[in-house]
């Protein structure tokens, strides 16, 4: 291999290195396939603007103009098939770039000090970054796509100013008057901007640490709330059983005693009658029991007589097992966060049109459905999640999310020929 091929090949496994760490913090809206055929398209530019600058100026002008050549077209290509905003998707390739490229430079300088080989090279930058990108897959990614929702875009613009202007400042002192490899003054200013480098990017995560733990600070309280108002509905479900106990235990000693002095005159006809509307009373007040989970069970009773005290039609199959694979409070929250947005939901439509339909399956795991009709439009963010249309609201749906990634539950909303449908599965 000549040292032209050996400068090309390792200018593209740099590249394609660098877009895989670039994607290990990222979510694509595209397919593997589209994914797949961007990368083959992009690769080939990679690999023949390459080996245009080097036949003209030499690994010099590559490294003068491989910004604009490799690293703009990787991050637009990389903005265009994800999720993310423009100023979150270049702090996040900017960053990953200065890595990769501070990463990469420093191998180099080690082998060729060292005088080893072009191959031993390849496999250290090879070695680096797999580690890298495993790392960054396995602890980095939950933590950034969390801050990624919760922070403002707006708060982003100054932090993309910081991998950009260290990438512009190494660029420049690499390549200017010349090959930063061949001038050791070069190499003293561009090394000395390490330890800046990590005094700024050791604040910044540590701003970003604060903020992501605020974050999971304010949904577990938001989860403990929501776990306060299910228990308080249990006690009032509690409270008002016990009340009808008590008012049939009142009522029963005046039925036995009407009942006594009726056989005690030998009206033993009128008694039996008597008895035969107290028992007929007594099974229009029959309460429903939906499943034998106590907690779920008070959850679908509530909230089913509230849909019914407000005119919706409910339309109900549950079939749960005895033991369920996830904790029984958790998924009554889940439910009640759904029926209750199903109520509110219903309460914008004229009586008429109101219903709810819940599917609730124990085997082969939990499924369950909540469907109900919806006026207008309903906006969903780049999860999936319906956003919420007035401040304030939305929190159940945060709730039933945080079950979702603390289960490994699938969880799918869909607006579908004017009836909006949640699915979960566990």
């Amino acid at each position: 291999m000549t040292n032209l091929d050996f400068l090309v090949f390792r200018a593209f496994f740099i590249t394609i290195m660098t877009i895989g760490m670039m994607a290990s913090l990222t979510e694509f809206r595209f397919s593997w396939r589209k994914l797949l055929c961007i990368l083959i398209v992009y690769s080939l530019w990679v690999f023949s603007s390459s080996l245009i600058l080097l036949r003209i100026g030499g690994e010099l002008l590559l490294l003068r103009l491989f910004y604009l050549t490799i690293s703009v077209p990787a991050t637009i290509l990389t903005y265009w098939a994800a999720n993310d905003t423009p100023t979150q998707a270049v702090f996040n390739y900017m960053t990953q770039i200065l890595l990769s490229v501070l990463s990469a430079s420093i191998i180099r300088l080690l082998t060729e000090y060292y005088g080893l080989s072009g191959l031993v090279n390849i496999l250290l930058m090879f070695a680096f970054y797999l580690v890298v990108i495993y790392l960054e897959w396995r602890f980095l990614r939950r933590r950034f796509r969390m801050l990624i929702k919760v922070m403002p875009a707006n708060r982003w613009g100054v932090l993309t100013l910081i991998p950009c202007v260290f990438c512009v400042y190494l660029i420049f002192v690499s390549a200017w008057p010349g090959n930063y490899l061949e001038n050791d003054a070069q190499r003293v200013y561009l090394y000395t901007a390490i330890i800046p480098l990590c005094v700024v990017y050791i604040a910044v995560f540590k701003s970003l640490l604060d903020q992501y733990r605020i974050q999971m600070e304010q949904q577990s309280t938001t989860l403990l709330e929501v776990q306060i108002a299910a228990l308080k509905e249990k006690v009032q479900k509690v409270r008002e059983v016990e009340e009808e106990i008590r008012i049939q235990r009142h009522d029963l000693r005046h039925q036995l005693q009407a009942v006594r002095e009726l056989v005690a005159q030998g009206e033993q006809d009128a008694a039996v009658n008597f008895l035969n509307l107290a028992q007929n009373r007594l099974g229009e007040q029959k309460i429903i029991r939906w499943c034998r989970q106590a907690v779920l069970n008070a959850v679908f009773s509530s909230y089913f007589s509230q849909a019914k005290n407000q005119g919706i039609r409910v339309e109900a199959k549950v079939s749960l097992a005895d033991v369920l694979p996830v904790d029984e409070g958790e998924l009554a929250i889940v439910v009640a966060n759904a029926l209750e947005n199903a109520i509110h939901a219903n309460l914008e439509l004229p009586q008429e049109q109101r219903e709810i339909r819940c599917k609730m399956l124990g085997t082969p795991g939990i499924m369950l459905e909540i469907s109900n009709p919806c006026v207008g439009k309903c906006l969903f963010d780049h999860n999936g999640l319906p956003m919420a249309r007035k401040d304030g609201h939305g929190l159940g749906v945060q709730s039933i999310s945080t079950f979702c990634r603390k289960n490994g539950a699938v969880c799918e909303f869909d607006l579908t020929d004017g009836w909006f449908r949640l699915r979960l599965v566990v």
